[in-house]
């Protein structure tokens, strides 16, 4: 299969383009329990600022308008600005311009604001970002405040809002596969082709995959930066292996007072009961013989 590089829509878009799959996305994200009686509007912000923003949803549901993003890179701390101007220009949409201008109060949809992060780097389950912590001046209390919910996604942090949700579920458990092909040394299309067998099989998003196979390939393959994904493996690796050692260091440390103490119990205190010393030091009776 050959790839469209210029494709511009996003698999996380593409498949939760429908009203059911936002209603129980949103239903966990909220502790909620809508059914299908509860209309989802989705919304498309056609606007020259918000081109690139591919990885975004946007939806009204009972009265409130939601931003969903899927962030696969480093977590920009800019998205509660993001938001805000996006939740600006959705409501000029919504609005007639002259109700700015009537004495009766207004009543607009409730914004909330959701990323779901799926990327590689190491990444709390779930982070508030504020508005506020971009402001020139800090004030302990703001006249205006915008939160953004981060959510980790990632199939192996097993958040609960992610199993709560069967579609968010399968999409969070095939992106899981195609970075274990990656981390097995295949390139971006073997991987995604895999994947997407792998899935099929395993009855993980098959519909949705059976009929979208080519545009997910086009879809996901400029999503995955393999390169930033293998910097980011490796460091883990890395760290991995200092923490292993730093373990193996404060056992040694830990062994090597236990031995200390033995020593002072048997040459200090003149103590040679092995019973005693093992039950005071933890060395088992053979560690203690050498020592006597």
């Amino acid at each position: 299969m050959k790839t469209n590089k210029k494709y511009k829509d996003s698999l996380f878009t593409t498949f939760f383009s429908e009203e059911h799959k936002l209603r129980s996305l949103y239903n966990a994200l909220e502790g909620t329990n809508y059914n299908e009686q509860t209309e989802v509007h989705i919304i498309t912000l056609e606007d020259v600022l918000f081109m690139n923003l591919k990885n975004d949803i946007c939806f009204t549901i009972d009265n409130k308008f939601i931003i969903l993003i899927e962030h696969q890179s480093t977590i920009n701390n800019n998205m509660p600005l993001r938001c805000l101007l996006y939740i600006a220009r959705e409501y000029e949409k919504l609005i007639d311009k002259n109700i700015i201008y009537r004495s009766t109060l207004f009543k607009i949809p409730t914004p909330y604001c959701y990323v779901l992060y799926n990327g590689t780097a190491k990444y709390p389950k779930e982070k508030i970002l504020k508005l506020s912590d971009a402001f020139l001046v800090q004030n302990h209390s703001t006249e205006l405040e915008l939160n953004v919910k981060v959510i980790n996604i990632n199939y192996e942090q097993n958040h609960n809002i992610v199993m709560q949700c069967q579609y968010l579920k399968e999409y969070s458990y095939f992106i899981s596969v195609v970075r274990t092909y990656l981390k097995k040394g295949f390139n971006n299309n073997d991987a995604i082709v895999n994947a997407v067998k792998t899935c099929v099989n395993e009855n993980i998003m098959r519909d949705f995959l059976e009929k979208n196979s080519s545009e997910v390939l086009n879809m996901l393959f400029t999503e995955f930066d393999i390169n930033t994904a293998k910097k980011i493996w490796k460091e883990e690796a890395k760290e991995e292996g200092r923490e292993e050692g730093r373990k193996e260091g404060r056992k040694e440390g830990r062994k090597e007072e236990k031995f200390k103490l033995a020593q002072n119990l048997i040459n200090v205190l003149n103590i040679s009961d092995i019973g005693t010393i093992s039950k005071v030091t933890g060395l088992s009776y053979d560690e203690i013989e050498k020592l006597l």
